[in-house]
């Protein structure tokens, strides 16, 4: 059994939060410091490892400026223990204090014991009137224990990891990847560790981004998350992991060995060798919300310790639901912007990751001084742009939550990327046949300006995609025009209900071959436009292989072949195009350029097109785009030339850019000069680069890239 700890709570200090070994007045020990500004009190509870049973509980003796601390001679890493908080139960000024309920330290390092189910804590029954009282029967025995661990040993771990190979903007392929979806059903990698962070690091699976040509992986949350009560009812489990519950722990599930420490050094193991390949690795987080939920959500943690500090909350002590999710952070209080900053330092500094994309990211930036209101500077926002550990490495926004006002694309400030859904959906209305124009589609397919061209942020800003883990794969959003989410248990209430998607005639499955090359046409030229343009590419994991989830757009609970890629049938073709398209990008400067387009300054509307300029822009019959053209809804194909060099340098090549949505052969005018195709999506069977002549006939819909040299001055001008 553990020995027993002293009876004695010395004072210790308010910093840092959460259970630190250290020396304090001479003596080795712990220190224990909890905010939580309106507790009358705050226990320690200490467990024993190997029964479980509660051996202390200890009164942390001070409060500093709403820090409760304490410091324990002789205790260190490996003790068990749990908070317990009293104070008011007042629900409606916000407080829920109950000494009933065990809680987790919120800056745990590491759990130990069943979390799988903990959706029914709630703190709280209903007297005979109706009212909420506090309920009065212990929980400790269903909760798990937090375990001390040794910082200093963790943080010198992550030391060690190889450094990052730092990803220059305009070189960075994000590939979007659930762990276990991408790894599980691989038949190259070992049983044992399909599924799991070993395996996103494993031989096969390296190989496989090499041929890509990614260079980041931006992983679906990793943090240690549980499941919400009504998908359990359902026998569900939250795949995705939308519903955190430790901030600074490895989700365990993911892991080849369950152990605390074992999960933590397979997590850096897997870091280091993917930064030994030149790949880096963001991590999707979610600090918007906890798994907390609404008011009728399990007490787990941050609402029995200080529920009105925690959450943004109305008059009456509701929840102020930006999410969806039942809560939402209050980013107003200095405390919580501190809680974010030490999880997301503490992923850096222990783990050696790259980046983090912010999920619901509007919600960090409402700020309570503004009514809520999204501000681009916000108290978070402007902690992390200033940190010397977090302002180097990527940050990513879905720059949008659920609540009015939510829609913040493009209002982020100089220094974050936020996903472009408007390219999304423009790519797919341009290709798939919905109401679209030329000038649509140009815009998304130069950086998206109206988005992104202010305060010096460049074209980069915007992350182009055409599908995301939220949403239809791309093989669904080629053959199913509506959702089919009944798996969920939701009556295919849930998801996206549009989703600009075609079928090709039939919806779902099909084997009629006209079908099939219509839908593989769609999905060759949609890869093609998301690799070609200017902007931050982001493949979904699965996509370069034809990966589908029988039309389910919402398979957030779907941990199973629905959302497990089958690697055993990846589509050959279809990952040779996305390779030769990332190699297309890394090539030629044209597909990445780092600043804004001037447009052609020497190129009038309905004159032949005239050399000079960063680009210019083609009818099929060679003359220039007029206003006319680009809002015409009807006669959609279009080209453009783009001649910019590398950094500083001069071009040394011209890349044209043929799109054509059509079904027909529509043959396209080119400049004069010798030309040469390196990209046919309508003929991806050809693989040949031969020199052309005046026309080119492109058979659609595809996208068709040619190249011509540019001669220097000194050289004769190339022939016609």
């Amino acid at each position: 059994m553990t020995p027993m700890p002293p009876r004695a709570c010395l004072r210790g200090q308010p910093w840092p939060l959460g259970a630190t070994p250290m020396t304090w007045q001479g003596q080795p020990g712990l220190n224990l410091a909890v905010f939580s500004r309106y507790a009358t009190a705050v226990h320690l509870c200490l467990f024993d490892a190997a029964t479980g049973e509660e051996i202390e509980r200890l009164p942390l003796p001070e409060c500093t400026d709403g820090v409760w601390h304490g410091f324990l001679p002789g205790l260190g890493a490996g003790q068990l223990y749990g908070l317990r908080a009293s104070g008011p139960w007042q629900p409606a000024a916000g407080h829920r204090f109950n000494a009933a309920r065990l809680l987790i330290d919120p800056y745990a390092r590491e759990l130990v014991g069943d979390a799988t189910d903990l959706s029914n804590e709630v703190a709280w029954a209903l007297d005979a009137s109706g009212q909420e009282q506090p309920d009065p029967n212990d929980n400790a025995a269903r909760m798990p224990k937090a375990r001390v661990v040794d910082l200093a040993r963790e943080l010198a771990a992550g030391a060690a990891i190889a450094p990052g190979p730092g990803i220059a903007p305009e070189h960075t392929v994000i590939y979007e990847a659930h762990v276990k979806g991408l790894t599980r059903l691989h038949p190259g990698v070992a049983e044992h560790l399909r599924g799991t962070y070993a395996a996103l690091a494993s031989a096969p699976l390296l190989a496989h981004y090499r041929r890509l040509g990614i260079t980041t992986l931006c992983l679906l949350p990793v943090q240690h998350h549980i499941d919400e009560k009504h998908l359990i009812d359902l026998g569900l489990a939250n795949y995705w992991g939308y519903n955190t519950l430790a901030y600074f722990v490895p989700e365990p599930g993911y892991a080849a060995s369950g152990n605390g420490q074992a999960v933590r050094d397979e997590f850096r193991a897997m870091v280091d060798q993917l930064h030994r390949h030149d790949l880096e690795v963001v991590l999707d987080v979610v600090y918007n919300h906890t798994a907390e939920g609404d008011g009728r959500g399990p007490t787990l943690s941050w609402r029995g310790l200080d529920n009105a500090s925690t959450y943004a909350l109305d008059g009456a002590g509701q929840y102020l639901n930006f999410t969806g999710t039942g809560n939402s952070v209050n980013m107003g209080e200095p405390r919580m912007v501190q809680f974010v900053m030490d999880s997301l330092r503490w992923w850096v500094q222990a783990f050696g990751v790259d980046g983090f994309r912010f999920d619901l990211a509007a919600t960090l930036g409402r700020d309570p001084a503004l009514h809520h209101q999204f501000n681009p500077r916000a108290a978070l926002f402007t902690a992390m742009a200033q940190d010397p550990v977090l302002a180097r490495v990527k940050r990513i926004a879905e720059p949008w939550d659920v609540a009015p006002g939510g829609y913040q694309v493009g209002a982020f400030a100089p220094g974050w990327l936020e996903w472009n859904d408007r390219f999304r959906d423009i790519a797919r209305m341009y290709w798939l046949g919905h109401e679209c124009t030329p000038g649509q589609l140009a815009r998304r397919m130069t950086g998206s300006d109206d988005l992104f061209a202010h305060d010096g942020r460049s074209p980069l800003a915007g992350i182009n995609m055409i599908t995301a883990h939220d949403g239809f794969t791309l093989a669904d959003v080629t053959a199913y025009r509506f959702r089919h989410n009944e798996a969920n248990g939701e009556d295919n209430r849930d998801g996206h209900g549009d989703n600009h998607s075609a079928n090709a005639g039939v919806e779902g499955v099909s084997h009629d071959p006209a079908v099939l090359r219509q839908r593989a046409a769609w999905r060759r030229a949609l890869l093609a436009t998301l690799l070609l343009a200017q902007g931050t590419p982001q493949l979904l994991a699965g996509d370069e292989m034809g990966h589908s989830q029988q039309g389910n757009n919402n398979a957030y609970c779907q941990d199973n072949p629905t959302s497990w890629l089958a690697w055993a049938h990846a589509d050959e073709a279809l990952i040779s195009l996305v390779s030769a398209l990332a190699a297309l990008r890394r090539q030629y400067p044209a597909f990445r350029h780092p600043r804004w387009f001037q447009g052609h300054p020497f190129h009038e509307p309905g004159h032949p097109y005239t050399r000079g300029g960063d680009i210019g822009w083609l009818r099929p019959d060679g003359l220039a785009m007029s206003d006319q053209d680009w809002d015409d809804p009807w006669e959609r194909s279009f080209s453009y030339v783009i001649e910019v060099g590398e950094g500083t340098l001069p071009a040394t090549e011209r890349v044209m850019v043929l799109l054509h949505p059509g079904d027909s052969v529509l043959p396209f005018a080119l400049p004069e000069g010798a030309w040469r195709v390196v990209l046919d999506t309508g003929a991806p069977e050809s693989g040949e680069q031969r020199t052309l002549g005046q026309h080119y006939a492109l058979a659609g819909p595809a996208i068709c890239v040619l190249i011509q040299a540019i001669a220097s001055p000194s050289e004769p001008k190339e022939p016609a």
